[in-house]
């Protein structure tokens, strides 16, 4: 099976890498030609646009920020559907609106080119290391297909349900992961307002029910007051307003999530958006009187 990646950011790049290692072509293409070139040093041909990676591409995955470089990339002057053969599957392991995703495979179907939606969680280390947790919406027999490819990217790999479906788990995911940072956050306040070793702290309470994959690996962050990139702080907060937005249409209150929404638009405002979604420590230690420094 021929593959073409689209999309060598940090989750991309990584996950590339994957399916090179288990044996397959590898076609990539980035925006920014520049990031193909770690992907290349390890076999992979490098592509001058989506449409050039796609043409001879048995399954394409594209990995890219948000809903409009997705429809760029897709159906675009220069995109997949310009050159993809029938039968072709596209992948998108993007986090997107569940609606454009649904109109999008309407579009590809037109041409016979299947498509599905597999956004992952586990932050660039799971990208690294190929124990992503892939949700996947789809046609069970496109799922089907795609799956040894996907096997090489993660270690969890759930069939949700139709097209869309991978989408609105990522989002529900998300609303989790966005309570989940301000409880570690508030919790090692506390902590530190209280005089105790942070670490401990952690040590006490991580076996317990406490206990979470944020703790474990960003709490050590907000101790430190030191926040290096794992997943950007804006691209969650795009992420949250996915789920914001299928939570109004659904009648759903999300209280924890809007209030990480605004307090997230607060530090992109104040230029720490490229900073690990653990910065969300930063405002509560301001607002506790705990020195940043």
């Amino acid at each position: 099976m021929k593959v073409a990646f689209i999309g060598m950011g940090t989750m991309g790049a990584a996950m590339a890498l994957n399916i090179l290692k288990a044996g397959y072509t590898l076609t990539v293409h980035n925006r920014t030609r520049q990031k193909e070139a770690p992907v290349v040093q390890h076999g992979a041909r490098a592509a001058g646009s989506p449409m050039e990676a796609a043409s001879d591409a048995d399954l394409v995955i594209t990995c890219v920020s948000d809903t409009p470089d997705v429809e760029a990339v897709v159906l675009g002057e220069n995109g997949i559907i310009q050159s993809a053969r029938p039968d072709t599957v596209v992948v998108d392991m993007s986090t997107i609106s569940p609606a454009a995703t649904r109109s999008m495979a309407e579009t590809l179907a037109r041409n016979k080119i299947s498509m599905i939606d597999a956004p992952v969680s586990g932050g660039s280390e799971g990208a690294q290391k190929g124990i992503l947790a892939i949700m996947v919406g789809g046609d069970a027999a496109v799922v089907e297909k795609a799956l040894p490819v996907l096997k090489t990217m993660g270690q969890t790999i759930t069939h949700v349900g139709p097209i869309g479906a991978g989408q609105v788990t990522k989002a529900i995911n998300q609303t989790i992961l966005a309570a989940t940072y301000l409880g570690v956050a508030e919790g090692m306040a506390l902590g530190m307002k209280a005089g105790l070793d942070g670490n401990k702290v952690v040590q006490a309470i991580a076996g317990g029910a406490a206990g979470s994959w944020v703790l474990d690996n960003r709490a050590q962050n907000m101790i430190d007051n030191d926040y290096p990139l794992g997943f950007r702080v804006r691209l969650h907060h795009k992420d949250l307003k996915i789920a914001l937005e299928a939570a109004r249409a659904l009648g759903v209150a999300l209280p924890a999530a809007a209030l990480v929404d605004q307090i997230e638009t607060g530090l992109i405002g104040r230029g720490f958006g490229d900073e690990d979604v653990s910065v969300i420590a930063r405002t509560i230690r301001e607002l506790s009187g705990i020195k940043n420094g």
